[in-house]
C-alpha cells in the first residue's frame, strides 16, 4: 500500500530547499503531454527558472503553493497555486493555477485532494470566486467538473500543447465552500 499523501501549504524557504523535487515534477507533466504553460522539451534551467519567480511571487505575498508529498517528508509529488494578486476591482477573486500530479501519483485521488486543499486555503485567504482553465477532454476536466467547477465555455486554439499542437481551453468558476451554481438555482 502506498504511503498516505500529505498536501500542505509550503513557503518560499521550503520550494528553494526542494527546487529539484518542484523541477522534476514540472519535467514530468510537461513531457507527459500537459498544456501547462511550457513547450516540450522543457529544460531543467527553465524549470529553474519557472519556480524561482514563483518562489518571489510567494514571498511577495501574490500567490499560495500547496505541495504533496508521498508521506511525511516524502518526495513532491504534486502541487497547485493559488494567484491572490488580483487587479484593484476584483480582490475576492482568486486564480487556480498549474494543478500538477506526477504521472506516478495519477489515479489515486491526489488531484481531488489538492484541488480541495485549494478551496480551503481560498476561503482562508478571503477569496470568494475562484477561476481555472484546463484542456476539454483531460482528466483535469473531468476532475473540475466533478469537484462542482461551473464550466464557462470553451475558447478555440487558446494555447498550444507542448508538442506544438494547438488545444483549446475550458474556463470554470467556482465559489469555494458554496453548493454547486446550477442554472436553476435561485443565485444571482
Amino acid at each position: 500500500m502506498p504511503p498516505p499523501h500529505i498536501v500542505r501549504k509550503v513557503s518560499a524557504s521550503e520550494v528553494t530547499a526542494r527546487l529539484d523535487e518542484f523541477c522534476d515534477l514540472l519535467i514530468d507533466i510537461v513531457e507527459g503531454g500537459a498544456s501547462v504553460g511550457f513547450m516540450a522539451p522543457l529544460s531543467r534551467e527553465r524549470a529553474i527558472e519557472f519556480w524561482q519567480g514563483i518562489i518571489a511571487s510567494i514571498k511577495r505575498g501574490e500567490r499560495i503553493l500547496l505541495a504533496a508529498t508521498d508521506g511525511p517528508g516524502g518526495r513532491v509529488i504534486g502541487s497547485v497555486q493559488l494567484v491572490l494578486a488580483q487587479p484593484d476591482n476584483q480582490p475576492h477573486r482568486g486564480d487556480v493555477s498549474k494543478m500538477l500530479v506526477h504521472s506516478s501519483a495519477r489515479r489515486q485521488g491526489l488531484g481531488a485532494r489538492l484541488l480541495a486543499a485549494v478551496e480551503a486555503a481560498a476561503i482562508e485567504a478571503g477569496k470568494t470566486l475562484l477561476v481555472l482553465d484546463t484542456v476539454p477532454g483531460t482528466p483535469a476536466d473531468r476532475l473540475y467538473h466533478r469537484a462542482g467547477w461551473t464550466p464557462v465555455g470553451v475558447i478555440p486554439g487558446f494555447a498550444l500543447m507542448p508538442d506544438g499542437v494547438p488545444c483549446d481551453t475550458r474556463l470554470f468558476w467556482k465559489q469555494p465552500g458554496a453548493e454547486p451554481y446550477s442554472a436553476s438555482s435561485t443565485r444571482p
